[in-house]
């Protein structure tokens, strides 16, 4: 047929020009006749093919009428040329619309049980479907009502439980999804675009008569469907939503049971027919609705929280649609029914909540209109929305602990975001509700119970902070926030679950009472330490809810109005006013969180335990009336009782509510903004002191807290926020220094505000720093543990706010270097200086040679040329630099305590001294020589990490001091470096890899790291390198540890520089790689105990040493 060829309209034609074609196919049913028709079929206009319908009907229907097996390709072709007849045309003839009916079920349904789908392919299946959905279609006028007549009983049920299995127990999507679209057509509830019969009440009443006797198999084989597995794919459960739904709202709509027909009695003729029909009593519809109610929530618990939004949005079609019409007749239903809608007020896309918003609106109007009836039959539907909405809150918040505990994470969520959907639709009333201490008393206990925290992972008390990583956090908020610890609670896992938890609060907030809420929820957090967290939480959420913090204002009440934070700022101040003072308590922030004691803790309690405690003024000194720090003798031993070991439990518990406190800081000074910072006074001081715990997670959070204070209160940074309310922050750590007993976290506060200062601070501090001095001065040995991390970060912070180079610039050493030109050396010219330097060397000549070789030293650049002739009067020092001296001074004398942790951290702060000292070499060399004895002592006779650590302060030394101290080291040191580096040798070339993780290994690896640069640095003699040079060789052997090689080959690497000819020579005595034959015959052959010698353990190493340094060295005959 050629496509442009116009539709034959005259059905004279039409008749002539089909005939053929309908009586070859009757006489000859094969699958080629078939397509001929059909394609003939479509050659003809509409209108005159519907005047033709039954002829052409015929030959088709003739061959579905032959008995016998058929061939699915024939029934396929006709099934698709049915389609399009019926497509095209209306079936006006009932007896046409049942037989057909009765034909293609015949197809579908198996030979053997008619009940059950044919195992044919499923090509076939779906024309056949496809054909069937066109014939229900097709039914015009009112014949489509006779499919509902009592006699036509057994064949509907066929009819449905075809469909019925085809849906549930076919793999192909589109076959199940096709049948079910079916059973939407033949109960005249099809959503198509197509013009479909509007039904009358009575039509509706006659079609809900007959359909009452499929009800339970359709409702609970659709279920399955929905509820069944998931890879069916969204349409199929969308699909079958809609066939209960409109099932459903057929057989049990309120309009229908609510007109009273007078009962007809079956006609005699139906037979055993009539004991299928179904009388729609009042006993009837209450079983079937508390029937219908079971399945109605195992939809709702599978397809709530599903994934796809198109399932959740049919889910609000269900629920509007059978609360607009079934909610008398489904009375068991309609709290599920609600429940499904009001989770979907906070669904994650908005085309489902805007949808359920409608039906929410309706539902109410509907229920307010109903709550002026006087009906008492309307139930609980008489009651207005907000009694209806209330009690679900009451019901739910008491099966809320029991639900959190059992149910799955999506049954969990799903529970949640109701309960949330109940608030936001209360809205403004929630106020009103909360009113009632029995709803509140639930609410609240449901939450604590929720909320209870996983406490038993020892990780969290294990984690320490250092100095190193808070500093790392201070440069940027997201740098301390990246680390924060997960909160794990008991009851569920999903952050989800959380998130809503959190919006329930912040919606009670907004809604509720400020000054009720608060009050309730610092009673339970008074009441009992097993509630103090949860009610934490929730009171910081109520806080940032009230002042309109992460709540989402685009939605609406029932009533549309919209969002309004009511509360005032006065009211919400003067809630977290109360809230952080109890937050704050001495008995609610100075928790335990550390369980094991160590020498530093056992330190400090000696220092505070009430026997040690006395006053610095008991002294003989005179002047001891003003900046001296005092002990008090003091009346508070809780401290000295908390020895007894606490459980990972409790300590777990103290930290999580420290840092829900921190954070419950954090949420007032957003919620105030800049009002907050008249708090300031009152909180930051406590919050630096969180900063400053020895436990990370604790830090962490007190660290974040300082970020959001910051950012609230309109500071830039940290360092602004402590700098500008350093003035009181002083005076208050000054004040409880004084008071060591009571306050003992005063240096931890110090600590954290030199941590995040900048120099701007330091003529602050400094009375503080020197009441910390003269503390050390009265009773060094009681207060010395308690101050040395002070002085440790306040040296840090001066070597940071004051950066000097720890190390003279290395153009020097290189100056010094004798440079050598290859290309440029001749023999003659070598010969010439050898003699010279020869004569110099025996004291001939020496009279001769030049005056202008002895230059007078330039003045230093420090020194003013204008005063030489001047009074020799001290140059007053920088205050830093000032503070540094006194520092080191009273590490001198601390370099002796018996505690080896405070050792070593005396140590890191003399290194840091050092370091800030080493721009004034007149007043470090003094110094340097006044810690040289004590310092000896720790390099000597000392615990292995105090002599590492000690070699670590003589390295940053000699880079600062340089040949100031080449005669002590010569003579004091190195000898006992090179004697231990040799005795160990051996050890560590036989020893396996977990040697590595020894302290005598690491203390090796220090020697070697350092010992090249110091000697490189001090310029020490021939003998001294000899020294060294023999003690590290050993070191080049490939049996070592390899980073043990690596250090011995920096050690090289600097001695070359020192002396390159001679090393040069000791390294090829050990190996040499080639002969090196002479340039002239004239000369002598130059002969090297290395030469010749086989590869060996020192090979590599010297050849690589060789490689690198003397790269230009080549020799002449290779």
């Amino acid at each position: 047929m050629s496509p442009i060829m116009a539709q034959i309209t005259d059905p004279k034609i039409a008749f002539a020009y089909l005939r053929p074609a309908c009586v070859l196919l009757t006489r000859e049913p094969t699958v080629s006749n078939v397509e001929t028709l059909s394609a003939q079929l479509r050659e003809v206009n509409d209108a005159t093919l519907q005047q033709l319908q039954e002829y052409v009907l015929f030959p088709l229907r003739f061959v579905l009428k032959v008995p016998g097996p058929k061939k699915e390709k024939m029934v396929q072709a006709v099934a698709e040329a049915l389609r399009h007849i019926l497509q095209t045309t209306c079936i006006q003839s009932w007896e046409t619309l049942r037989d057909l009916l009765t034909e293609l079920c015949l197809c579908l349904c198996s030979p053997t049980d008619p009940g059950k789908p044919a195992e044919t392919s499923e090509e076939l299946k779906l024309a056949l479907l496809k054909c069937l959905d066109a014939l229900l279609h097709a039914a015009y006028g009112d014949i489509v009502f006779k499919l509902f007549e009592p006699i036509m009983l057994p064949g509907l049920g066929t009819a449905i439980s075809l469909l019925l299995a085809l849906g549930e127990i076919e793999k192909s999507r589109e076959i199940q999804a096709t049948a079910l679209k079916c059973l939407q057509a033949l109960t005249l509830q099809c959503d198509c675009t197509e013009v479909h019969v509007v039904l009358s009440l009575e039509d509706r009443c006659a079609m809900g008569s007959t359909m009452a006797s499929f009800l339970p198999g359709i409702t609970t084989v659709v279920t399955r469907i929905i509820t069944g597995d998931l890879r069916q794919g969204h349409m199929v459960i969308v699909t079958a939503i809609k066939v209960w739904s409109r099932t459903v709202g057929l057989v049990m709509e309120d309009s229908q049971l609510q007109a009273k027909e007078p009962y007809k009695s079956p006609s005699p003729d139906l037979g055993k027919i009539a004991q299928l029909m179904v009388r729609r009593t009042q006993d009837w519809v209450k079983s079937t609705a508390g029937k219908l109610a079971v399945l109605l929530n195992k939809i709702i618990s599978c397809t709530s929280a599903h994934q796809h939004w198109r399932v959740r949005l049919e889910m609000v079609e269900l629920a509007d649609h059978l609360l607009a019409r079934c909610s008398q007749s489904l009375g068991q239903c309609v709290g599920p029914l609600l429940e499904s809608l009001v989770a979907a007020v906070n669904d994650e896309e908005p085309r489902v909540r805007e949808r359920c918003a409608v039906a929410l609106h309706s539902v109410s109007q509907m229920n307010q209109s109903s709550g002026c009836s006087n009906n008492p039959t309307e139930g609980s539907i008489s009651q207005t929305f907000t009694d209806v909405l209330s009690e679900n809150l009451h019901s739910l918040a008491t099966s809320l602990p029991r639900l959190m505990r059992t149910s799955a994470d999506q049954k969990k969520l799903f529970v949640l975001n109701v309960f949330l959907g109940y608030l936001k639709l209360l809205g403004s009333r929630v106020s009103v509700v909360l009113n009632s201490s029995a709803h509140l008393e639930r609410i609240s206990k449901a939450l604590m119970q929720v909320l209870e925290l996983d406490l038993m992972d020892v990780r969290i008390v294990e984690e320490r902070s250092y100095s190193s990583t808070i500093e790392a956090g201070s440069s940027s908020h997201d740098v301390s926030t990246a680390h924060m610890q997960r909160k794990h609670f008991l009851y569920f896992t999903d952050d989800k679950i959380f998130s809503v938890l959190m919006e329930i609060c912040r919606t009670l907030g907004y809604y509720g009472s400020i000054y009720l809420l608060t009050d309730h929820f610092l009673d339970l957090y008074r009441q009992s330490s097993a509630y103090r967290k949860q009610a934490a939480m929730v009171l910081n959420e109520i806080v940032r809810g009230a002042a309109g913090i992460d709540l989402a204002t685009q939605d609406q009440g029932l009533e549309g109005e919209a969002w309004g934070c009511s509360v005032t700022k006065e009211d919400l101040k003067a809630s977290i006013v109360s809230v952080m003072e109890e937050y704050t308590s001495l008995n609610n922030w100075h928790l335990m969180t550390v369980s094991e004691e160590t020498d530093w803790d056992r330190q400090d309690q000696q220092l505070l335990s009430p026997p040690r405690l006395f006053s610095l003024t008991n002294s003989d000194v005179s002047s001891t009336n003003a900046n001296f720090l005092q002990v008090a003798p003091s009346s508070f031993d809780s401290l000295s009782a908390a020895s007894t070991a606490s459980t990972v439990h409790q300590l777990n518990s103290n930290i999580w509510q420290l840092c829900i406190q921190l954070e419950g800081i954090a949420c007032f000074a957003q919620a105030l903004g800049r009002d907050f910072c008249p708090l300031l006074m009152t909180s930051l001081y406590a919050v630096l002191e969180k900063a400053g715990e020895e436990t990370l997670l604790v830090s962490q959070s007190a660290l974040g807290s300082m970020w959001e204070i910051s950012k609230a209160c309109g500071y830039s940074s940290l360092k602004e926020l402590i700098n500008e309310n350093s003035d009181y922050l002083l005076n208050d750590i000054s004040l409880n220094l004084q008071r060591l007993s009571q306050h003992p976290q005063a240096p931890q506060v110090l600590t954290v505000m030199l941590m995040h200062s900048d120099r701007s601070l330091l003529p602050l501090v400094g009375d503080v720093v020197q009441d910390i001095l003269m503390a050390l001065d009265i009773s060094y040995i009681h207060t010395a543990a308690l101050f040395c991390s002070v002085l440790h970060t306040l040296m840090k912070a001066l070597a940071r706010w004051f950066p000097s180079s720890c190390s003279r610039s290395s153009e020097r050493i290189k100056s010094k270097q004798p440079s050598i030109d290859l290309e440029n050396l001749n023999i003659s010219e070598f010969l010439r200086n050898y003699c010279k330097q020869k004569e110099l060397a025996e004291g001939i000549g020496i009279e001769e040679n030049d005056t202008d070789d002895l230059e007078v030293p330039p003045p230093s650049e420090c020194e003013d040329i204008d005063d030489i002739g001047g009074p020799d009067v001290k140059e007053e020092l920088p205050f830093h630099l000032s503070i540094t001296k006194d520092v080191m001074e009273r590490c001198i004398h601390l370099l002796s305590n018996p505690s080896l942790r405070l050792r070593l951290k005396v140590l890191d702060v003399l290194e840091l001294c050092v370091c800030v000292l080493s721009e004034k070499e007149n007043e470090l060399l003094p110094m340097a020589h006044r810690c040289w004895p004590a310092l000896l002592q720790r390099l000597t006779a000392d615990d292995p990490l105090a002599v590492l650590r000690s070699f670590k302060v003589l390295c940053t030394l000699g880079e600062t001091c340089g040949d100031f101290l080449r005669r002590r080291v010569s003579k004091e040191v190195l000898p006992k470096l090179s004697l231990s580096l040799a005795r160990q040798a051996p050890v560590s070339a036989k020893a396996g890899p977990v040697y590595s993780h020894t302290l005598a290994y690491k203390l090796q690896l220090a020697v070697l790291q350092g010992l090249g640069s110091l000697c490189q640095r001090l310029e020490l003699g021939e003998e001294d390198l000899d020294a060294v040079c023999e003690a590290c060789l050993p070191y080049l052997s490939c049996r070592q540890p390899i980073k043990l090689q690596e250090a011995c080959l920096s050690v090289f690497r600097h001695l070359i520089q020192v002396d390159p000819d001679a090393f040069w020579f000791t390294l090829n005595e050990l190996h040499c790689p080639s002969p090196y034959i002479p340039p002239h015959p004239d000369l002598l052959p130059v002969h090297l105990n290395g030469m010749g010698k086989p590869r060996d353990e020192y090979s590599d190493n010297v050849l690589k040493l060789l490689r690198e340094e003397f790269s230009s060295v080549q020799p002449s005959g290779s």
